[in-house]
């Protein structure tokens, strides 16, 4: 590593030890074994928390936690040894580029035909799980003024917009994972809880794009012109309307005329690298990569059997290395020691008892209004509290731009661990599936993926 005035060059791989130089002052073996420590320790808490029916985002989350300045972070040695301030680029661009294609991933799993089987009590269960504590915002917001008095750049609509967000939003990933291991997948209980959820996912990302145009590209008042916010708006709705309405059926057009085994050679190359170009589009418009990674996967064709081929061989890598490090880095960028007094910690009880309450209230309403069994539509409204990628995304794209600070961000970090640790136990209480005709014969029921459940 070598400076020239302010500009700082990192070589990618060192002449060796035997030469006099440390390989941990170079880019590419200091992440190799910052990869290695950071799958070591979260595999190794996974395997600890399997028990406890965990899924393994909290593992993700804690070990970055554990690696972080919360824990052995505090150790000067080992953090300027293993995580230098000047390795955080090369990590955070990895991780980034692997919840890009996990987004890519997730659009391509998100089956729509749950939510048709089910019908419109999903949608509604859906938006009465997400108004509660996303209209709470506007009243968490002023206290966290008062319990954080850190200065702020950020005004008073995009705060308010990312905590509801990340407030209100439910993460299909997990909660998919949480019904498989309650064996609910396939039975009416799991098909709502899915369909509601799906729902959820799209006005999650509805909200953060209304966060990403509203915040412009710092933490203050937008950029650019007066009316930037409506042109990002209007823009990335005239990308997803090019997307599904004229990409997709050409896509599906391309896919029958090649045929399933030429389609097959195509699909993961073609996909993969048609996922980064939209990402990059959403960039240009001012909406963050994920997003347009996310619509491509909904575009991609059903038919031929083109997104399953392309998720096979994508997957693996993506939820075996790549997103595990994006967990991880969240945790890393989280110091619990931000978390001071009694007020901010009476803040961190508020926050996750509207975060589960305001879920709980809306979709049992709904869900018991409209014919469930009350311990059922309680099993659901706990179910879906449960957080996870959507929320970290909301989370750490918020204090990329400013628009949270340390403490803040620390503050909805606990709330999404906690709310995910608390919702297989609450919904294993309130939910006692008896034999019914319903009920899948076998555990043929699978998440795509595999056992993975990566998020």
């Amino acid at each position: 590593m070598a400076a020239n005035g302010s500009a700082v060059t990192v070589k990618m791989a060192s002449d060796g030890m035997w030469q006099g130089e440390n390989p941990l002052d170079f880019a590419l073996p200091l992440l190799a074994l910052q990869v290695a420590v950071i799958l070591v320790i979260t595999q190794g808490l996974a395997l600890a928390l399997k028990p406890l029916h965990q899924p393994r985002v909290v593992a993700e989350i804690l070990g970055g936690i554990l690696l972080g300045p919360s824990a052995l972070g505090r150790w000067g040695a080992f953090r300027r040894t293993l995580f230098p301030a000047w390795s955080a680029a090369a990590l955070d661009t990895v991780s980034g580029l692997g919840l890009l294609l996990f987004l890519f991933l997730v659009g391509l799993e998100l089956d729509f035909r749950s939510v048709r089987r089910v019908g419109p009590r999903s949608v509604a269960i859906a938006a009465a799980g997400i108004a509660p504590p996303f209209l709470a915002a506007a009243g968490l917001v002023p206290l966290l003024d008062v319990a954080v008095p850190a200065p702020r750049r950020a005004s008073f609509l995009p705060l308010c917009v990312f905590v509801g967000a990340a407030l209100s939003v439910t993460a299909l990933p997990v909660l998919a994972c949480i019904l498989k291991e309650l064996s609910l997948l396939g039975v009416p209980f799991g098909d709502t809880a899915m369909a509601a959820a799906a729902v959820n996912d799209v006005f999650a990302w509805v909200l953060l794009a209304l966060a990403l145009a509203v915040s412009g590209g710092g933490g203050g008042e937008p950029k650019g012109p007066p009316l930037a916010p409506v042109y990002i708006l209007a823009s990335g709705a005239a990308f997803v309307a090019f997307m599904l309405g004229a990409l997709r059926p050409l896509m599906a057009r391309l896919a029958r005329r090649l045929g399933p085994d030429r389609a097959g050679d195509l699909a993961c190359t073609g996909a993969v690298a048609c996922a980064l170009l939209a990402g990059a589009a959403t960039d240009a418009i001012g909406v963050h990569p994920v997003f347009g990674a996310f619509v491509f996967g909904l575009a991609m064709p059903r038919e031929g059997g083109l997104a399953e081929r392309a998720g096979e061989k994508v997957a693996p890598l993506v939820s075996g290395l790549m997103l595990p490090l994006y967990f991880a880095t969240s945790g890393l960028h989280t110091d619990i020691d931000n978390v001071r007094g009694v007020a901010a910690w009476g803040m961190v009880a508020l926050v996750v008892a509207v975060a589960i309450g305001g879920k709980f209230a809306g979709t049992f309403a709904v869900a018991a209004g409209t014919g469930m069994p009350r311990r059922e539509a309680a099993a659901l409204g706990v179910a879906m509290s449960a957080k996870g990628l959507v929320e970290l995304i909301v989370l750490n794209i918020g204090k990329e731009r400013k628009v949270l600070d340390d403490t803040t961000f620390a503050i909805f970090v606990i709330m999404a661990l906690t709310t995910t640790v608390l919702a297989t136990p609450f919904m294993t209480a309130l939910y006692r599936r008896t034999p019914t005709a319903t009920t899948p014969e076998s555990d043929d029921v699978e998440l795509k993926g595999g056992d993975a459940c990566p998020a």
